[in-house]
C-alpha cells in the first residue's frame, strides 16, 4: 500500500497551487523557449523549495535559528535566477534569453550575490522584515492581488488588511532607510542622505535641483529614492527590480495584467473562493494558471518532498545541487499537456509572452525582455469563426529612440485561434513582444497567440504589448486586423 501524503506535502501541494504561475512567469522571460522556460521553472521550484523547508542558514526549519529570508514567491523567483546562473556556468546558456545572458555576466548580476552591504536595498529592506510582513508587501504590491485575496491566503481579518498594509509599507520604508544608511557610500552620497529622506517623505515637497541631478546619475541613491518614496506608485517597481533583478519590470507587468484579468470588470475574487481558476476565464488572454486536479497536485507535491536535500542557503549564493531530481519531465512542453503526465499537465504560463520562438537578440531597456517569434516561421493563423472586432493601441511609454505599446482587441465571436496584424507609418521596428509571437515585413506587423491564450470567448479581449523603436516620427498604428479582417479602433 503506497505511503499516505503527509501534511507536509499537502502544504508544498499549497505553495505549488500559489507559486507555480508566477515561477514559470519569470523563467518564460529567462529563456528562448517554452521547454527551456518549464525545466527553468522545474528546477528553480525544486531549489527553493528545499530553501524554503530551511531556516535561512541551512538548518531545518523549526529548529529554533531564524536567519532573516525572503517570503515565498521572491525566494522562488530568485532560485529562477540562481537556476539560470548555473545554466551558463554548466555550459547550458543558449536556453537562455541573451539579453539575460549579459546581464549574468555583468558586475549588475554580481550585487545580487555579493556582500549583503552591497546588495540592492529593496532585497536587504525585504529580507530584514518579518516573513508576515514581507509575504503581506510583496502580495500586494508586486502580485497585484486583491487585498480579500491577500487576507485569506495569510490568515488576516478582510476588514484591516488594508490598514495593516500601510503599517507595513512604513516598516519597509523605515528598514530601507536604516540600510541605506548602513551601506557604504560615497561622502556625496552621504551629504543628501537626510535631504533625501525628507524629500520623499512628503507628497508635497519638490525635490531640489541639485538632488535631481545626483539620482539621475547615482543607482544607490535612485535605488534609496525609489524605496522611500512610498507615495507615486513606484514602490512595486522597486520591489520587483531590486529583488528580482534583471527582468524585474517585465515580470511587474505582467503580473498586473494578469490582476487586471483575474478580477475582470471590478469584480473581486469571494473570500471563500479557493486559489484562482484560470480554467473558468479562458476568454482573458493574459491570464493562464494552473489545470491541475487535486491528485495531480499531491502527486506531484510528493515528488518534491522526496527530492534531495541541498546544502546551504540560496540566498547567500549557494551553488546549484548536482544531484536535484526534477520535478517535471525536461522535454515535455506545456503545449501538449497529457492526462498521464504530472508534469505536463501541472504547468501552464501566467500571463507569459509566447516561448515557442528564438528571442530578437537585439538589447532592450533593462527589464521589459520578453518573447519574439523565429524569424524563419511565418505566422499561419486558423480559426474556428470569422470575427468583427474593435482594437485599442496604447501608448505605454516613449523615449528617444523606442517605446512601449499595448494592444486589445475585442472580439465578437469565439476563437480557437488569433492573429493580429497592423502597419506602422514611420518605420517603426518592434524588438520584443510579450503574451504573443511576431513577425514584421517592412511596415507590417503579425503578432500570433501563444500556446495558452489562443482561445477567446465572445466578447471577450485578447491583449499583448511589444518594444518597438523609433526615428523621427512615432505615429499610431492603424489598419488592425484580426484573422485577416478589418477591426475598428476604439
Amino acid at each position: 500500500m503506497p505511503d499516505l501524503p503527509t501534511p507536509q506535502d499537502a502544504a508544498e501541494a499549497a505553495l505549488f497551487t500559489e507559486c507555480w504561475d508566477a515561477v514559470l512567469s519569470y523563467a518564460d522571460l529567462c529563456t528562448a523557449g517554452s521547454t527551456a522556460a518549464v525545466q527553468l521553472a522545474t528546477e528553480a521550484f525544486a531549489l527553493g523549495m528545499r530553501e524554503a523547508r530551511t531556516d535561512g542558514d541551512g538548518s531545518t526549519r523549526g529548529s529554533g535559528r531564524r536567519a532573516p529570508r525572503l517570503p515565498v514567491i521572491p525566494l522562488l523567483l530568485t532560485a529562477v535566477r540562481t537556476t539560470a546562473t548555473a545554466w551558463e556556468t554548466a555550459g547550458q546558456g543558449h536556453r537562455l534569453d541573451p539579453d539575460l545572458r549579459l546581464w549574468l555576466n555583468s558586475d549588475k548580476a554580481a550585487r545580487y550575490t555579493g556582500p549583503p552591504l552591497s546588495r540592492p536595498l529593496a532585497l536587504r529592506g525585504l529580507r530584514d522584515m518579518q516573513e508576515h510582513d514581507a509575504d503581506l508587501l510583496w502580495l500586494a504590491e508586486v502580485e497585484a492581488l486583491p487585498l480579500s485575496v491577500v487576507a485569506r491566503r495569510l490568515g488576516l481579518d478582510p476588514a484591516h488588511v488594508a490598514e495593516e498594509l500601510t503599517q507595513v509599507r512604513g516598516l519597509f520604508r523605515d528598514r530601507s532607510h536604516r540600510d541605506h544608511l548602513d551601506a557604504p557610500m560615497a561622502p556625496q552620497c552621504r551629504s543628501y542622505a537626510r535631504l533625501l529622506d525628507a524629500v520623499t517623505r512628503s507628497t508635497s515637497t519638490d525635490t531640489p535641483e541639485d538632488l535631481s541631478r545626483h539620482l539621475a546619475t547615482c543607482v544607490q541613491c535612485a535605488e534609496a529614492a525609489a524605496c522611500l518614496r512610498l507615495h507615486g506608485g513606484g514602490l512595486p517597481g522597486a520591489l520587483a527590480g531590486g529583488v528580482i533583478g534583471w527582468g524585474g519590470l517585465a515580470y511587474l507587468e505582467r503580473r498586473r495584467r494578469a490582476a487586471e484579468v483575474r478580477l475582470g470588470a471590478g469584480r473581486p475574487e469571494p473570500l471563500d473562493a479557493g486559489p484562482p481558476n484560470p480554467g473558468a476565464h479562458k476568454a482573458r488572454v493574459v491570464r493562464s494558471g494552473l489545470l491541475v486536479t487535486a491528485v495531480l497536485v499531491s502527486l506531484l507535491a510528493l515528488a518534491v518532498s522526496m527530492m534531495p536535500m541541498g546544502g546551504g542557503s540560496m540566498d547567500d549564493d549557494a551553488s546549484l545541487p548536482t544531484d536535484r531530481q526534477p520535478v517535471a519531465d525536461p522535454g515535455v512542453t506545456v503545449s501538449s499537456p497529457s492526462a498521464t503526465s504530472v508534469p505536463a499537465a501541472s504547468p501552464t504560463p501566467t500571463s507569459a509572452g509566447s516561448t515557442s520562438a528564438r528571442k530578437n537578440p537585439d538589447p532592450e531597456p533593462q527589464g521589459t525582455t520578453s518573447s519574439a517569434a523565429r524569424d524563419d516561421e511565418k505566422p499561419s493563423p486558423t480559426t474556428s469563426a470569422s470575427a468583427t472586432c474593435e482594437v485599442r493601441y496604447v501608448l505605454v511609454n516613449q523615449w528617444p529612440d523606442g517605446f512601449q505599446a499595448t494592444v486589445t482587441v475585442t472580439t465578437d465571436k469565439a476563437l480557437d485561434d488569433w492573429s493580429v496584424a497592423w502597419s506602422f507609418k514611420d518605420g517603426q521596428k518592434v524588438g520584443q513582444m510579450w503574451d504573443a509571437s511576431y513577425a514584421q515585413d517592412g511596415s507590417r506587423v503579425t503578432a500570433t497567440a501563444a500556446d495558452y491564450n489562443k482561445s477567446v470567448g465572445a466578447g471577450a479581449d485578447l491583449a499583448f504589448g511589444f518594444l518597438a523603436s523609433w526615428q523621427g516620427t512615432n505615429s499610431p498604428a492603424y489598419d488592425f486586423t484580426l484573422n485577416g479582417h478589418s477591426c475598428t479602433k476604439a
